[in-house]
């Protein structure tokens, strides 16, 4: 037992994990050296807004960063800015903004924190161009039991480097980040194309070369008009009068759960969506709305009820997608499951580890917590492992060894190399031990 620890009921974003955690939250760096010296296994977390329980776990100690939320260094002339890991998105947006600069790679919601970030490697709606948040990272400070305080970056510690980005927090307790920005000036003016399926919608995907924010959202039908839909074009304004210093007022949004999806509701739902966006194919939009885009709309999470939802993030190859496509639709006609959103973006980058990256395309899927849905999303893993398809392991809590190891080429490599960094491998999570690493 630590001294001053204290214990809770903890959950993953998804609802698909609950747990009795023992934590402690340090405020000062001396503090986590002695609560990390005092526990076995250790994880850490910060505003726990992972869908899968990356960040959590029954037997580990769990150190929580939120604390750390200090900018600790910053420069307009050499574009950088070093924050602590528990800083959030919305606060590190708030600082840099005024200065028209900004990390194009900010994923979905506002107070993810920093640290999530870069265990997770995070990306945003524009990954097809500026890849995932790795790109914008210059180096990191990481705490470990036996190793110490450690300076990671392309030229100090580069292996380390390369494992604790999108490394789930396996290497370390990540204390402090420094990261490389680009110039931002403007606003957002989106259009909307209508689309008749997902093939469609990967030609005019890739049809789009400039720097726009792309994504799309189709409904979730298992009729002949399968992935028809919409795609948000989301263009970045050039204008340097645009003030930006209180463009984010942003607070957390208390979320009730009351299970309200089901086939009537969900049709009901993307029926309406579908016609109220048909009605304005152009409109201005403010920066949180295009980068944020559930934020204030919290409650679809709770529509899913205190049993959750399932989220998998797909990374499909472009020459495969067509017969990835035509399966799924078949598999979704036969099983009949209850989704939610079905959703497409491009994304680049280098698969690497457990990163999810890959000059591919991204396909999203949320559906009910069921059986049903989950025997769906069985059969639809052995579709991912035959046309290799790489599936989030930071979205998708049912995840298993199996899979995970067929579908990520470097799964054996990354564990490797983790277990000579931390031989005694004592940095573990409920995802760590489920996939056997």
């Amino acid at each position: 037992m630590l001294n001053n620890g204290e214990k809770k009921i903890a959950h993953s974003f998804d609802k698909s994990f609950y747990c009795q955690i023992q934590y402690n939250k340090p405020s000062k760096y001396k503090e986590i050296e002695k609560f990390t010296s005092q526990a076995s296994n250790i994880i850490t977390c910060g505003s726990n807004y992972s869908y899968s329980p990356i960040f959590l776990s029954k037997t580990s100690h769990v150190l929580d960063l939120r604390n750390f939320n200090r900018i600790l260094g910053f420069s307009k002339e050499k574009k950088e800015i070093t924050v602590e890991s528990g800083l959030k998105i919305s606060e590190l947006l708030n600082f840099v903004l005024p200065h028209k600069l900004w990390i194009p790679q900010i994923p979905g919601y506002p107070f993810i924190t920093v640290g999530g970030i870069v265990a997770s490697n995070a990306h945003g709606k524009s990954c097809g161009i500026h890849g995932t948040i790795r790109k914008s990272i210059k180096s990191i400070k990481i705490f470990h039991k036996t190793n110490g305080w450690l300076n990671l970056s392309e030229n100090e510690n580069k292996e380390i480097f390369d494992l604790t980005i999108g490394g789930l927090g396996l290497t370390g307790t990540i204390v402090s980040v420094t990261f490389t920005l680009e110039k931002f000036s403007g606003f957002f003016t989106t259009t909307k194309k209508l689309v008749k399926n997902l093939k469609e919608t990967i030609t005019e995907l890739e049809s789009e070369k400039s720097e726009k924010y792309l994504y799309s959202w189709h409904k979730p039908s298992s009729t002949k008009n399968f992935g028809k839909g919409i795609i948000f074009i989301n263009t970045l304004g050039n204008d340097e009068n645009v003030v930006l210093d209180n463009e984010l007022n942003l607070n957390p949004k208390k979320t009730y759960s009351l299970r309200i999806w089901n086939r009537l509701t969900i049709n009901l739902a993307n029926f309406l969506f579908y016609s109220i966006n048909k009605r304005r194919l152009s409109e201005n939009e403010v920066f949180q709305k295009v980068i944020f885009p559930f934020y204030g709309n919290e409650i679809y999470f709770g529509f899913f009820g205190n049993k959750g939802f399932i989220e998998t993030q797909l990374l499909i190859k472009k020459t495969n997608f067509d017969i990835f496509n035509e399966e799924l639709y078949y598999l979704i006609k036969k099983s009949q499951p209850s989704i939610t959103l079905i959703s497409l973006k491009k994304m680049s980058g280098e698969q690497k580890y457990l990163r999810f990256e890959a000059d591919r395309i991204c396909l999203t899927l949320d559906l009910i917590n069921s059986k049903l849905n989950r025997d769906f999303m069985e059969k639809l893993d052995k579709i991912c492992i035959k046309h290799n398809v790489i599936p989030s392991v930071i979205k998708d809590s049912r995840l298993d060894k199996k899979v995970v190891q067929n579908c990520y080429k470097d799964f054996e490599s990354f564990k490797e190399k983790l277990l000579i960094f931390d031989k005694k491998r004592i940095y573990r999570s409920e995802v760590s031990d489920r996939l056997g690493i």
